[in-house]
């Protein structure tokens, strides 16, 4: 059964009165409230509610949960578990009060929405440092700087017995938003099948270029005895690589979500989330019925919820331009987004990716998720169409058979650091198996930027370090080097021209329903 969430306008007062009619039998239903309980979400999805409920219901059941300000009451909290979902180091100390929250090893936050919350207080946006995450912090059981504290992974000394400082034991990594987020996701998918087809046709003793939508992946090739060759795939992380032989081909996954490029799915970043942030563990990854991190709570969120709150980070309404009129302001901006290509921004930045085949038809779940997470094998899929205009605008809409997504990506990995003493590379690499010699060699590639939405969502680049968009372009070194240099040699106002462009680039107030606004939030055309 395939459930697609596609509406006709005259449909909708019959949608209302089902909506009206599903919460008065619930309603009737219910059990009787217990007094004096302390909890976010009242009622969770039972597993399939999720094909019954109507999505205007589905969506507002995701919000909740992303906007949940979780208590110990319904499984806050993680006390015997690492936010990676491993038992603690020393079981003898549990994560209990006053033990109970840490902000660098987690759990770290109460609500999704608290540190997803800019611009406008919308709940999947981005956040101000104060909101950073410590990436692989949670592979700790409680940080604490204790020089006594030497227990391995417990409270400051690593996997190797290296002591830790706050600047080695994790990657500072900022906050982004997750607007337009289910067009991405979908981006990737069909780059993935793109790149998997290409490597289905290489025979033995071959060599092909990898190439979708525009973006080249290098050249992937088998050597004479079948072996898999990828020294000169490009902008892949080390797991989509990975191959044991002749009979066992890389996966080239394209991983669209972490700034590093790490994770499939909006499924499988949700669900590690909730366990690393707020303990919260999933029933898909960690069973039914069981009770891993000793909380004493079970099922703590159910199939259907994380199907609901990942088609709410899906569905949120995509970026768009404010470009004020002023006439001065409007010759900067051309000017700057004529330079922004002129310069060689626009070859990794592109300003837009096409997506082909119904590709805006969003499904749950995605068909290239790891164990662990939701996979399609035997679940029907739940289908959103991510142009149904009853949903968060602006949205995109198909023209000719294709949506075009302007984002600002290739969604490819990139060296932008000068080398090894680069401070805008990372101490680890989360690409690596926890506790090798690569995880401990750091990390210098990040995933292009998505620039839609830039500008109203600071601080910028993948540390959020930078309280300027001058600053983090300036930042640009390796395979950016180049560009940064022909920025740098502009002139004062050809600087000036492209800042302007990318200030234009933002999240639109809720409810705009054009892609491009004025300062008034009134439609207007553009390009000039």
């Amino acid at each position: 059964m395939i459930r697609r969430w596609k509406i006709s306008f005259m449909g909708l007062s019959v949608l209302v009165l089902t909506i009206a009619s599903v919460t008065a039998s619930t309603a009737q239903t219910k059990p009787p409230p217990v007094i004096g309980r302390e909890v976010a979400i009242a009622d969770h999805l039972r597993d399939g509610e999720e094909f019954m409920v109507p999505l205007p219901e589905l969506l507002a059941h995701g919000q909740e949960l992303f906007a949940a300000n979780w208590t110990s009451q319904e499984g806050a909290g993680r006390p015997l578990s690492k936010g990676t979902g491993a038992m603690l180091s020393d079981s003898d100390n549990p994560l209990t009060f006053p033990r109970n929250f840490n902000r660098i090893s987690g759990p770290d936050a109460n609500s999704c929405a608290g540190c997803h919350n800019a611009p406008f207080g919308i709940a999947g946006g981005g956040g101000d440092i104060v909101a950073n995450v410590f990436v692989l912090g949670q592979r700790f059981d409680f940080v604490t700087f204790d020089l006594a504290d030497y227990l391995r992974t417990k409270g400051m000394v690593d996997e190797s017995g290296a002591e830790r400082t706050i600047q080695t034991l994790a990657n500072n990594r900022a906050t982004l938003g997750m607007f337009g987020a289910g067009y991405i996701e979908m981006l990737a998918r069909q780059m993935t099948a793109d790149l998997q087809a290409i490597r289905d046709t290489v025979a033995v003793g071959q060599y092909k270029p990898l190439f979708t939508k525009g973006v080249s992946f290098g050249i992937l090739g088998r050597r004479a005895d079948g072996a898999w060759d990828t020294a000169r795939v490009e902008g892949l992380p080390a797991p989509s690589l990975l191959t044991t032989g002749a009979t066992d081909p890389p996966s080239l996954l394209i991983r669209p979500f972490h700034q590093a490029g790490a994770v499939v799915s909006l499924r499988q970043f949700s669900i590690n989330a909730f366990v690393q942030h707020h303990g919260i563990e999933a029933e898909e990854r960690f069973g039914v019925g069981s009770d891993p991190d000793g909380d004493g709570f079970v099922n703590e969120m159910t199939r259907a919820d994380v199907t609901a709150v990942s088609i709410y980070q899906a569905t949120l309404a995509v970026p768009g331009r404010v470009i004020p009129n002023d006439p001065l302001i409007e010759q900067a901006v051309w000017q700057g987004e004529q330079l922004f290509t002129t310069i060689g921004c626009a070859v990794c930045h592109m300003p837009t990716l096409p997506l082909e085949n119904n590709g805006w038809l969003f499904s749950e779940p995605n068909p290239y998720n790891p164990s662990g997470n939701l996979q399609p094998n035997g679940v029907a899929p739940l289908v959103v169409d991510l142009t149904d205009e009853r949903l968060p605008s602006p949205r995109l809409q198909p023209q000719n058979g294709v949506v075009l997504v302007p984002a600002f990506t290739d969604l490819k990995l990139h060296d932008i650091t000068s080398g090894p003493d680069d401070p805008n590379g990372e101490p680890l690499d989360m690409n690596q198996p926890l506790g090798s010699p690569g995880f401990f060699a750091g990390n210098r590639h990040f995933l292009t930027r998505k620039l839609w939405g830039v500008a109203n969502e600071p601080p910028y680049f993948h540390h959020g370090l930078y309280t300027t968009m001058r600053e983090a372009v300036l930042a640009h070194a390796g395979e950016a080097l180049t560009t940064r240099q022909r920025f740098a040699g502009l002139t004062d106002y050809e600087q000036d021209t492209v800042i302007e462009f990318l200030k234009s680039l933002q999240v639109l107030p809720p409810r705009t329903e054009a892609l491009v606004v004025d300062e008034l939030g009134q439609p207007r055309a553009w390009p000039p």
